[in-house]
């Protein structure tokens, strides 16, 4: 079989490099057999991936194009077409913006169809291209059963909504916020940003200002996306709409606020953190999202192996003595602690703990806010609940000497006292604690273990694909293994939101003080010293976990590279010091 010059898909594809000349007479022979258009027959072959064949297509077309997913379609906007009308013209309305429609279209050069749907909702037309079995997918979901996104929201009544009138808005400018606010748009566009954000696992919603729109934004797996986007002409009934709910003042518009919102989603109890602040181009507003489901998580599934674990449990299992768990924000250390706390809690203990904010509320558990403004600070409510017969307490940071010395002090009096601290590693936690002038002898004394986390993105189970580094990426990444073994990565898709990763597995770096460690630490004030000794009793560097991941083909060295780029520093630095040291003697 010979390639046609009709075949013009086909040579784009191969001109573009995207697939070879046998990849495409393999793809026309399937064709002879099959009713399928050519590029889904080679997105079945895993012979091209989704978003290729569409920038492929688009170019070809010259239109934009765009790949389907929860966040770029409104629901009300979507039901402007009947589902059989749908279905025939092979497309799906996405949103509305003044009165252009945006429309996902699989024939989006086909004039007759845009002048059908221009007839059926008075709007003009944006056609985008799509796939056509990506529309149909979207049409089931959102032209089926009727898609209810108010459901989810906790019903508020007028006394539930608190409005403070101040000076600086006028009663006319009230009145017309509350009105665009009463509007179901900005009901259901704040609502549909919130059930989309849970339903993809996002711990972030980001409403923000620009020139031209609202942008809104979430986090996935620690790293933002984009939602969606919104007249900027929206922008002040947007914000209003999420203080209403978070129960904070509309009027102020000038100062910072916190709010909170409890909902219900998916049958589950979520809490949202509201925080607003104001900028330049109008407020910004970002939600935290508090799924009490993510606590009731085992040791195993935190991402500790094995050879972990009885360490890990050593560590925290001890009647006294001071945890650390260490990382940046965004590490999951807050995670750990309360599945630390999950599995210490019962009728016999007194467990208090000490936070700023308290995030997630805990049954049969002592939770004390740290409030700034009133005096009550980590220390003065530490040394205030030793008087409360304590048997684990919880201090959600050690921010200063003041705190550090009160919480050594607690765990060498009989309490097991369980802390966060920003290192960049388990041995750094003592040398920091020294610096901040904490005695070695009581560090020594007190220290049960540290440990020193990074959430790590795991590989997207539907776009995964094997191929092989070069040796120069596996030698920067410090891989001792074999250098041509198959290495595993995604290549990005719907389910992953193109990203080519889905989840995030924990990578622990655990260092157990043992009696030999103990005595060590009493004079020890250097931390390449302390790591080349604590490697004799177990402890390994975060970047030989992570390693580890990526031989059980979890996740990717690019991946492991960036959670571990601190770690990576301070091995260069030490060396580079090393090298210096070494010519200077020389």
């Amino acid at each position: 079989m010979k390639l046609t010059r009709t075949n013009k898909l086909g040579e784009m594809l191969i001109a573009e490099g995207l697939v070879s000349e046998d990849d495409l007479l393999r793809a026309l022979k399937h064709q002879h057999g099959d009713n399928k258009r050519l590029g889904e027959l080679l997105i079945d072959l895993k012979l091209l991936s989704h978003n290729a064949l569409i920038s492929a297509l688009a170019k070809q077309l010259n239109v934009k194009g765009c790949q389907l997913r929860h966040g770029l379609i409104d629901p009300n906007v979507a039901r402007l077409l009947e589902r059989e009308e749908a279905a025939r013209l092979k497309a799906l309305p996405m949103f509305k913006v003044g009165g252009t429609l945006t429309v996902a279209m699989a024939e989006p050069q086909s004039l007759p169809t845009i002048d059908r749907l221009s007839l059926l909702t008075g709007c003009e037309i944006n056609p985008v291209l799509a796939l056509e079995n990506n529309i149909v997918e979207f049409q089931e979901k959102y032209l089926g059963e009727q898609v209810d996104v108010d459901s989810f929201l906790v019903n508020l009544t007028e006394s539930d909504v608190e409005v403070v009138e101040r000076e600086s808005m006028d009663d006319d400018t009230a009145q017309e916020l509350g009105r665009m606010i009463e509007g179901s748009p900005i009901i259901n566009l704040v609502n549909l940003a919130v059930l989309t954000a849970i339903r993809d696992g996002a711990s972030d919603i980001h409403i923000e200002p620009t020139k031209k729109a609202t942008r809104i934004r979430y986090r996935i797996d620690g790293r933002l996306c984009e939602l969606m986007s919104a007249p900027a002409g929206m922008h002040t009934a947007i914000i209003s709409r999420v203080k209403v709910i978070g129960k904070m003042d509309i009027a102020e518009r000038r100062l910072p606020q916190e709010g909170r919102v409890h909902v219900v989603a998916e049958g589950r109890e979520i809490d949202l953190r509201v925080s607003s602040m104001p900028t330049l181009l109008g407020e910004k507003v970002v939600m935290r999202i508090l799924d009490k489901s993510n606590l009731t998580v085992t040791l195993e599934e935190l991402g500790l192996d094995t050879a972990q674990l009885p360490m890990f449990h050593r560590i925290f299992a001890r009647a006294y003595g001071i945890a650390l768990v260490t990382g940046p924000t965004g590490s999951g250390k807050t995670t750990t602690l309360y599945s630390v706390i999950d599995l210490l809690s019962s009728p016999e203990r007194n467990i208090i703990t000490i936070e700023d904010p308290v995030e997630y509320q805990l049954d049969e558990i002592n939770q004390i806010q740290v409030s700034d403004a009133i005096g009550l600070t980590f220390a003065r409510a530490l040394r205030s609940i030793l008087r409360q017969d304590p048997d684990v307490i919880m201090v959600g940071e050690i921010r200063d000497t003041e705190t550090a010395r009160v919480a050594i002090q607690a765990a060498l009096t009989g309490h097991l006292v369980l802390s966060t601290l920003h290192t960049n590693n388990a041995p750094a936690s003592f040398i920091r604690l020294v610096d901040m002038g904490i005695e070695p002898y009581l560090l020594a004394s007190a220290f049960n273990g540290v440990v020193a986390q990074r959430l790590a993105r795991t590989i997207c189970p539907h776009c995964r694909t094997s191929y092989y580094p070069s040796d120069a990426a596996l030698t920067d990444a410090g891989w001792h293994g074999d250098m041509n073994r198959v290495f595993y990565k995604g290549e990005g898709c719907a389910k992953c939101h193109d990203s080519g990763y889905r989840g995030r597995k924990g990578i622990y770096e655990i260092l157990e003080v043992t009696d030999a460690v103990r005595q060590f630490l009493h004079t020890v004030d250097d931390e390449e010293a302390l790591k080349a000794f604590v490697r004799q009793y177990g402890w390994r560097p975060l970047r030989e976990i992570g390693l580890r991941l990526v031989e059980a083909g979890e996740s990717t060295l690019e991946e492991v590279l960036r959670v571990t780029h601190a770690e990576s520093e301070d091995r260069t630095r030490a060396e580079v010091q090393m090298k210096t040291t070494a010519a200077a003697s020389t």
